[in-house]
């Protein structure tokens, strides 16, 4: 319902939340306008919808998100649009203060000039469901698809601002690479189910060049595990809550003990009893973020892919009971168990009709599918 309501009838679009100026730390600076609809979160919540039989729903955003393709002569998508598909308004300050004293409140999003490579590869992934179970993809858009695909062929070994939006400077991300990896597996999937002229020769290579290369910088011997970045500052060589997308979306199979080792890592170094901080590294703001609510649901469903059913039962128990009154989430959880962040906020439902998906099928069949 809550995903529902956050979808505009009138254009197909999807917004990330309802709301702005609902502090991400309390009483601080973290105070973001989420009125918008970012391709990525609108694009992973196409999963969310096709799951639960809202085709129309998942559809009608495609379309949209196709709209903007088609704009885009070069293939180079927006983070985010306003509803209407125009632009979001640049970033200012008002004079007053929000929720729990947070103050600056901010509107628009200067993040909207981000460079953010995992975009592609949320849309590619909902483009490929969607048409797998909505309706076949129009030659327009398979004609602005070939060139978003084309451009990250060309710019996915260049540093970016990642998904957590940092705004600092750019570095090379393993989520971002890994969705780079996406944008060009769901491509020349859906070119060959559906028999789409497509460079596959080229994508093909490019898609194993980005496979290579994440084994090869972002895998630490040492360490034992994947890191987030690459750099030799301590923060690259954490983990981050981003990482629990690999098995996710099937770029390793979750038992893979290589994988095992980086899960063991994240519940070690970013879980608090189940729930799961995104990361934890200065990012230059001040303030104490919670923890995540849609990492936390990921790694959920990854304890649940690597047969850990009772664990992640137990987890996703114990955070369904965060939810309010009527049953939803903020952005993030307060060590006290308030919210903190935009609320209702659609990155944290998707992840958990995600998690609730696959655990519910997995103890139905009394084991993981790792596949499924």
């Amino acid at each position: 319902m809550a995903l529902k309501l956050l979808t505009s009838r009138k254009h197909g679009s999807i917004a990330a939340a309802a709301t702005f100026g609902l502090p991400e730390a309390p009483g601080g600076v973290r105070n973001w306008d989420y009125r918008a609809t970012w391709i990525r979160d609108s694009s992973f919540t196409v999963y969310a919808l096709i799951r639960l039989g809202y085709q129309e729903e998942a559809v009608g955003f495609l379309h949209w998100a196709m709209d903007r393709a088609q704009a885009c002569s070069k293939g180079h998508l927006g983070v985010m649009y306003a509803l209407d598909g125009g632009e979001i308004a640049d970033e200012r300050k008002l004079d007053l203060r929000g929720f729990g004293g947070a103050a600056p409140i901010v509107v628009g999003n200067e993040a909207k000039d981000q460079t953010q490579h995992d975009i592609y590869g949320a849309l590619l992934d909902a483009t490929y469901l969607g048409s797998k179970y909505g309706e076949a993809i129009a030659h327009d858009s398979w004609v602005a698809i070939g060139r978003i695909v084309d451009q990250v062929c060309d710019t996915w070994a260049t540093p970016d601002s990642g998904i957590w939006e940092v705004r600092g400077p750019k570095k090379h991300y393993l989520h971002s690479r890994l969705m780079s990896w996406v944008a060009i597996d769901r491509a020349v999937r859906l070119a060959q189910k559906r028999s789409l002229p497509a460079p596959l020769v080229r994508w093909s290579e490019t898609r194993t060049a980005i496979h290579d290369d994440i084994w090869a910088q972002f895998w630490d011997d040492d360490l034992g595990r994947f890191v987030r970045a690459i750099g030799d500052a301590p923060e690259d060589k954490a983990v981050d809550g981003a990482l629990l997308m690999m098995p996710l979306v099937r770029f390793i199979g979750a038992t893979d003990p290589k994988w095992l080792a980086t899960l063991k890592a994240i519940g070690e170094d970013l879980s608090d009893d189940g729930q799961v901080y995104r990361y934890r590294i200065d990012d230059g703001l001040p303030g104490q973020e919670g923890t995540f609510v849609a990492c936390s649901f990921w790694y959920v469903e990854c304890l649940a892919r690597a047969g850990r059913l009772d664990e992640a039962r137990l987890n996703f128990e114990k955070l369904l009971a965060h939810a309010n009154h009527v049953g939803l989430f903020a952005e993030e959880i307060a060590q006290d168990g308030s919210f903190l962040g935009n609320f209702p906020q659609g990155f944290s439902h998707l992840a958990l009709i995600s998690a609730a998906f696959y655990l519910d099928r997995a103890l139905d069949s009394d084991g993981p599918r790792e596949w499924a």
